[in-house]
């Protein structure tokens, strides 16, 4: 490998880096865009939520269905997105998620009734789901080992740049729309802009996908020797010995223990401890509420009396704290560990939605008082950034460590699954337990990040500073 530029290896010696790395960052950041529109595709629905409960009439639980629905649509997406890129490879399975991200959202955008647009917020669920696995096993095919740890957190990067650039995209829209939701803006209500606007990073995505390589782990596996050295050589400089890296890839490949679900189980109907505790990660990842604040917060500040424009600025100003948590776990995840940082983020979520239960528990009517408004909001923002500097990111370096090789497969796979399930059971529960009580329902979010306290204390195993060889 040519050493052009030096950086630190992870065993804390001067790793090469390698030629045209200006052209390397623009790969990663090329397949990050699935992790951009994954997390816009997420979150612009916030914009929309009132304005799609006034157009058609509905309730609480029938809302709270069309929001959730998109998540069916990602855990189909995440469990077929590996065969599909094993057989077509990883290109064509982004161009694949551009054009349902762009159906989706023109779809979205032009709805004949409620039951098409949850269709299309199906379609745009899978994408969510591709992109999601696809992005990641991407970037770590065609990263050089000396900076693919760096490069692999472009990912969770884009995802939370995706989360606050589509809050304040719908934020300009409603100011554009006279502070209404269904005001009018180019001819369509401003809900439907805010949903159609995911066409533009959508059309980019597919764009960029047409200007980067191909995995060369991908044209090793079908044959396409030729064309993989001249990847390697692109990404790894011309001074890499590609006929070592070559063998290091095709060695790496024929080793590789094929996984599947029966590998998990202790016995008939009782998975592994370890996989039970990879469940538990993701289930607690999402039953401290972390999606209200991305999907429904909007909605949320205008039932305690705040007006539609300011909330949504506040939607804007919380994915801007997610950006800045999320920054500083990638800083102190290899520093001061993985499970200091699921301790800290637990407290201090625990603290800040109990906070929230309290401001909220003196709600009258649709108005909270004065102290209690700010406490509420200073304590949102607090709970996204204890969330977004621990748990938001631990829990996924956790799950990509501590399984051993021979299952680690199949039981991320499983991990994943539960964590899409929590995610559906806390989006579409919401809003009918807002109806009922929402400093209640702030109680039970609290509960869970407390629970979370003893479970990583007891069952979870630090795994700095450990090869994942060392995991079994």
């Amino acid at each position: 490998m040519a050493r052009t530029a030096e950086g630190v290896s992870g065993t804390g010696e001067k790793a090469p880096r390698p030629e045209h790395l200006g052209h390397i960052i623009f790969i990663t950041a090329a397949a990050a865009m699935g992790g951009f529109l994954f997390g816009y595709d997420s979150s612009v629905i916030n914009g929309a939520v009132e304005a799609i409960r006034d157009k058609y009439n509905i309730g609480s639980g029938t809302l709270a269905q069309v929001i959730a629905i998109a998540l069916i649509g990602c855990a189909i997406g995440a469990a077929t997105a590996g065969r599909i890129a094993d057989r077509i490879g990883r290109i064509r399975c982004m161009q694949i998620a551009s054009v349902m991200f762009t159906i989706s959202a023109v779809g979205s955008a032009l709805p004949f009734a409620l039951w098409d647009l949850a269709f299309w917020r199906i379609i745009g669920g899978f994408a969510i789901g591709m992109a999601s696995v696809i992005g990641p096993a991407y970037i770590a095919e065609v990263s050089p080992p000396a900076i693919r740890g760096r490069l692999a957190s472009f990912q969770q990067a884009a995802i939370v740049l995706g989360i606050a650039v589509s809050q304040l995209v719908n934020y300009a829209i409603l100011q554009g729309a006279g502070g209404d939701q269904r005001g009018e803006i180019i001819g369509l209500e401003a809900w439907q802009v805010m949903l159609g606007v995911m066409v533009i990073p959508a059309v980019v995505y597919g764009l960029l996908s047409l200007t980067i390589p191909e995995s060369p782990r991908f044209l090793l596996a079908v044959g396409r020797d030729s064309d993989a050295r001249k990847v390697l050589a692109e990404v790894e400089g011309k001074g890499t010995d590609l006929d070592a890296r070559v063998d290091e890839i095709r060695t790496a490949m024929h080793r590789e223990h094929k996984s599947v679900f029966s590998d998990l189980l202790r016995t008939r109907f009782n998975f592994l401890p370890i996989v039970w505790i990879g469940i538990g990660l993701s289930v607690f990842q999402q039953l401290v509420g972390i999606n209200v604040a991305f999907y429904y917060s909007s909605t949320l500040w205008q039932s305690v009396g705040i007006d539609p424009s300011s909330s949504f600025l506040y939607s804007f100003t919380t994915s801007i704290v997610n950006i800045i948590g999320t920054a500083i776990a990638m800083v102190f995840v290899d520093r001061i560990g993985r499970r200091p940082l699921a301790l800290i983020g637990s407290g201090g979520m625990a603290v800040s939605l109990a906070l929230e239960a309290w401001a909220f528990s003196a709600k009258s009517g649709d108005t909270l008082p004065n102290t209690q408004g700010t406490v509420a909001l200073v304590a949102a923002h607090v709970f996204v950034l204890f969330f977004a500097l621990s748990w938001g990111v631990v829990v996924w370096v956790f799950l990509g460590e501590m399984f051993p090789n021979k299952i680690r497969a199949a039981a991320l796979g499983v991990a994943a699954s539960a964590q899409w399930i929590a995610n559906w059971a806390i989006t579409a529960s919401f809003p009918t337990l807002a109806d009922w009580d929402l400093s209640g329902t702030y109680l039970i979010y609290t509960s869970f990040a407390v629970l979370s306290i003893p479970f990583v204390l007891i069952f979870v195993k630090e795994t700095k500073g450990k090869s994942l060889e060392e995991m079994g």
